[in-house]
């Protein structure tokens, strides 16, 4: 067992089961997701020196001017991806420590996720590595023209708020697909695009707060 995965308290099922009862009581009801949220050791993809806040749900800093979404959020933005449905090909957008795409990886056949900071691919490529998550493309690359060269996605989650949606990004979207990201500037919300055979749905859902969508690589 690595390291990381003991001595410091939190891979007790007890933990982790007061967290996904917190999520339900917050509302989240997909099971696959609550399952997949469990599964997935997220002080694995802190520091140390945070690990005592690992299943709070709180979102914490993970360097570089980033951090790792709180719980119900990636909950949230999962169950609202999934809809109740298998998921095929996922694109996310803004890797970060690998949390968010660990997730996804429980709940969708094949994942590719796009990290522009360096230093944040590499320490997830890392974990996922350590976590035996297989099915998660990763690459060092600016995401804010997404990946088409693996489109098209049934779903695409952006874990940074874009001012706006780009056509180039949702045109990766396939029929009957659904994309779940922030946007805004001052004020954020989170909102669902939906493509179906008359072209594109944008549903607005809650406030949010996440940091902004970066061009260029670091």
């Amino acid at each position: 067992m690595n390291l990381r995965h003991a001595g410091i308290g939190m891979t007790s099922p007890r933990t982790r089961a007061r967290l996904i009862e917190r999520l339900r009581a917050e509302g989240i009801v997909d099971e696959t997701v609550l399952a997949a949220m469990n599964e997935v050791p997220r002080h694995i993809f802190i520091d140390e020196a945070l690990a005592s806040r690992a299943y709070d749900d709180v979102s914490l800093p993970i360097g570089h001017g980033q951090t790792i979404s709180q719980p119900y959020i990636v909950a949230r933005m999962t169950e609202v991806l999934r809809n109740g449905k298998q998921l095929n090909r996922v694109l996310e957008i803004g890797t970060g420590c690998g949390y968010q795409a660990a997730v996804l990886s429980k709940v969708a056949k094949e994942v590719y996720s796009v990290e522009r900071i360096q230093p944040l691919y590499e320490r997830a490529r890392k974990t996922l590595r350590e976590l035996k998550i297989f099915n998660v493309n990763l690459r060092y690359a600016d995401g804010t023209t997404g990946m088409p060269d693996a489109a098209p996605y049934d779903g695409i989650i952006m874990t940074c708020a874009a001012p706006a949606l780009s056509a180039e990004l949702r045109e990766q979207l396939s029929p009957g697909g659904r994309m779940v990201l922030p946007m805004g500037t001052q004020e954020q919300f989170l909102y669902l695009i939906e493509r179906d055979e008359n072209g594109f749905r944008e549903s607005r859902l809650e406030a949010v707060r996440f940091v902004p969508l970066m061009m260029g690589k670091t």
